[in-house]
């Protein structure tokens, strides 16, 4: 059996590109504006950069904005499996980090609708007040060429979405260690 990544160009096919620094921002169109803000603002830390009626920025480091909000009470919503964002990936320094946020966000009433360890992430996912899915997650490798040779090794070729976890049994062992 032949690894599927042997068919996949690593590095870049092109080898002049140059990649961006980091993920700059997701506008989303909401048709729960009031609501929106502060799921985003309590799941993520944030704080708000800019607001008037039409238009909310959030930020939760040094970027001017990471989420823009935008006011859109008759936007359509899409429909599942339709074309379009599935999900926007936020992640965390620690698994520390991903346990804590666990904790504070049940503490608010947010539950995770799927835990999952990918392989390269361990993750949690819930869902803002419009449907859109959020991946909260930590990375599992300390390196790039580690994750590399555990992509090259055929696991995740074998199992590409991961195992499904209890995170509440994930929050307990991490409290004891």
């Amino acid at each position: 059996m032949t690894n599927p990544m042997d068919r996949f160009p690593l590095p870049s096919p092109d080898p002049q590109a140059r990649s961006p620094r980091k993920l700059a921002h997701v506008v989303l169109a909401t048709r729960r504006f009031e609501e929106s803000i502060r799921w985003w603002s309590v799941v993520l830390g944030a704080r708000t950069m800019f607001r008037n009626e039409m238009l909310c920025f959030l930020s939760y480091d040094d970027e001017h904005h990471r989420v823009a909000l935008i006011n859109a009470p008759t936007h359509s919503a899409g429909q599942p499996e339709t074309a379009g964002v599935d999900h926007v990936a936020f992640t965390y320094g620690t698994l520390d980090d991903l346990a804590h946020t666990y904790a504070r966000l049940k503490g608010h009433g947010m539950q995770p609708v799927w835990s999952i360890n990918h392989g390269p992430t361990t993750s949690l996912y819930y869902l803002d007040p419009e449907g859109v899915k959020v991946e909260l997650q930590v990375d599992n490798f300390e390196s790039a060429a580690e994750l590399d040779a555990w992509f090259r090794a055929g696991d995740f070729a074998t199992n590409p979405i991961g195992v499904e976890f209890d995170p509440e049994v994930l929050l307990a062992a991490h409290r004891t260690a």
